[in-house]
């Protein structure tokens, strides 16, 4: 057995385009999730004392709105336009979440061309709380939508609805 010495390369093993493309394809399944709910259960329906799943999609939707912003700008905050996501409001019917969900993928798609290169490597409190690279805080915002999209679907399972295929990303 030779002994040899590994040269490391700075080859990326995802670019920013498909590390995008993935964090939306997952947004589009939640998305499929959140629309499967019917109306009532979205507001009242819990298991365990977890959390209505209202309340789990509002903070899917308040972290990826706040944590594009910080990613591409170093505000981790909503958008005014998107102050909806206020802890005191509250979106009140399934078409109004639908509708918010399409208004931060949009957000998403308008700021992700904006984050330089360099960004995703260099480390920063994400929501002034949170110190980690930029690549780890966006894996972390896809991990805690991940999370909370399984609550959903144990949420739907438990009422007796089919959820959507759990590999339909597109």
């Amino acid at each position: 057995m030779t002994s040899t010495t590994a040269t490391t390369k700075s080859t990326p093993v995802i670019t920013s385009a498909e590390l995008l493309k993935h964090w939306q394809d997952h947004r589009t399944l939640s998305r499929k999730v959140l629309a499967t709910f019917p109306e009532k259960d979205l507001y009242e329906f819990s298991i365990g004392g977890m959390r209505t799943y209202n309340v789990l999609a509002g903070e899917m939707l308040g972290l990826a709105s706040a944590g594009i912003n910080g990613v591409a700008t170093g505000k981790w905050e909503t958008t005014p336009a998107l102050d909806h996501f206020n802890e005191s409001i509250h979106i009140t019917t399934k078409a109004e979440f639908l509708a918010a969900w399409d208004e931060v993928t949009e957000q998403i798609e308008v700021l992700w061309p904006q984050i330089p290169a360099d960004r995703f490597q260099q480390t920063e409190a994400a929501f002034g709380q949170y110190p980690n690279t930029i690549i780890n805080t966006i894996l972390y915002l896809v991990d805690n939508e991940i999370h909370h999209r399984g609550q959903g679907y144990v949420y739907l399972r438990a009422l007796g609805i089919e959820p959507p295929a759990f590999w339909d990303r597109f």
